[in-house]
């Protein structure tokens, strides 16, 4: 006789194949985050989500096909305990997930993050039993069960500004028998009533560190935050804040990239064809074609986030296979083209784009290339210095 599909036996032995699979992959993970991962039924916190399909359709679009219990059951089961992201939202919309469609195009704005980054996060903020922690951004509630299954419940307090899915984790939380404090917050102010914190760890990136979560985090606290900008660079900072107030750490290795808080998404930049018309500049010889930036690369991943710091106002968007640097706050633009076998750039507005950049390039290059995890980040008032010892100071900055 063929038993019907019940998630939680069946799972019992994915959930065991995926902590063994993140084990042997080297996960960089404490073992106590691993045991807490083999008992937490994450199948509980994704009721379907986007796969794209392998072939776009006819006029190029993306095709997302929705897979949930109902649809294909084994699929959604292996995928959720596989060490893969996975689509939740596209476009901001909330999907029914009890009769989902196929989507043409669409931008993923939240997903169910891979396990190993999960835990990873977790470790690499150096939380451990004992510890109070702030949440920012609960998403689908499973990262929380996680802490809540290491720490207890009481020690975990989690904020998300998407009602929608904070109604969707607290009923997977409650179900699963956990219960941290949640609120629906945005995480660019913090949640004052559960201050102060011995860590803070940010599920979103943000364009600067937020000054009000610093002042969450106990005198000898940690902050972990995602970093990124409208050129899609990106980095992980880990403070420790001082009893002054004032914060310093490292940035974290690796190219890891996060969902972008709501609040800091890049503007339209509109008509092409409009910011073309404001290369005033006459063409000269680029020093530095921009494959230094565009390269499927952790250096380039690097070079972008350092790249937001000096022009932190730029978008890149490529036209007929073309690059275009676009910054809407002081209406500056450049353009490159290949001209021979190298490349030539024309520049327009009050600031020049890509002069900027490569004078980076090449005080990155002097430096011996130096990777994330040789810069620090110091924190003091208002002010956010990115410092190495062979660079001069960068400035992490708003565009406006």
């Amino acid at each position: 006789m063929t038993l019907p599909p019940d998630p939680d036996r069946d799972a019992v032995v994915l959930r065991a194949a995926m902590v063994k699979a993140l084990v042997e992959a080297e996960c960089f993970a404490d073992s106590a985050w691993l045991t807490a991962a083999g008992v937490v039924p994450r199948h509980a916190f994704v009721p379907g989500f986007y796969l794209p399909t392998v072939v776009p359709e006819a006029q190029g679009l993306t095709v997302w096909e929705p897979v949930t219990p109902g649809l294909d059951y084994g699929r959604w089961l292996a995928a959720t305990y596989s060490d893969t992201t996975l689509i939740t939202q596209l476009c901001g919309e909330e999907t029914d997930w009890t009769s989902p469609t196929a989507r043409r195009g669409g931008v993923p704005t939240s997903r169910f993050t891979l396990p190993s980054l999960i835990v990873r996060t977790w470790s690499d903020a150096d939380v451990h039993e004992g510890h109070t922690v702030l949440e920012v951004g609960t998403g689908t509630g499973y990262s929380t069960a996680l802490a809540c299954e290491l720490l207890g419940s009481s020690h975990v307090t989690t904020i998300e500004i998407d009602s929608a899915r904070l109604e969707r984790a607290v009923k997977a939380l409650t179900a699963c028998g956990y219960a941290p404090a949640i609120a629906r917050a945005d995480g660019l102010y913090g949640y004052w009533p559960e201050a102060w914190f011995d860590r803070v760890v940010a599920a979103c990136s943000f364009r600067v560190v937020p000054h009000v979560l610093i002042r969450q985090v106990r005198p000898g606290g940690k902050l972990l935050v995602p970093l990124s900008g409208w050129l899609h660079g990106g980095a992980r900072v880990l403070l420790t804040v001082a009893e002054d107030g004032t914060a310093e750490g490292p940035l974290l290795p690796g190219s890891i990239s996060f969902m972008p808080s709501h609040t800091l998404s890049a503007p339209a930049f509109g008509n092409s064809a409009d910011w073309s018309a404001g290369l005033t500049e006459a063409p000269r010889p680029a020093r530095h074609a921009h494959h230094r930036l565009t390269d499927p690369t952790d250096e380039a991943f690097h070079l972008r986030f350092l790249a937001q710091c000096v022009v932190p106002g730029v978008q890149m968007a490529f036209i007929d296979g073309l690059p275009h640097l676009v910054d809407v706050v002081s209406g500056s633009t450049a353009s490159l083209r290949p001209e021979g076998d190298s490349w030539e750039v024309r520049e327009g507005g009050p600031l020049a784009l890509w002069t900027r950049i490569e004078q980076l390039i090449e005080s990155f290059d002097a430096a011996g290339r130096p990777g994330a995890e040789t810069f620090k980040l110091r924190v003091d008032g208002t002010t956010q210095t990115l410092l190495h010892p062979q660079m001069p100071e960068l400035r992490l900055s708003l565009p406006f």
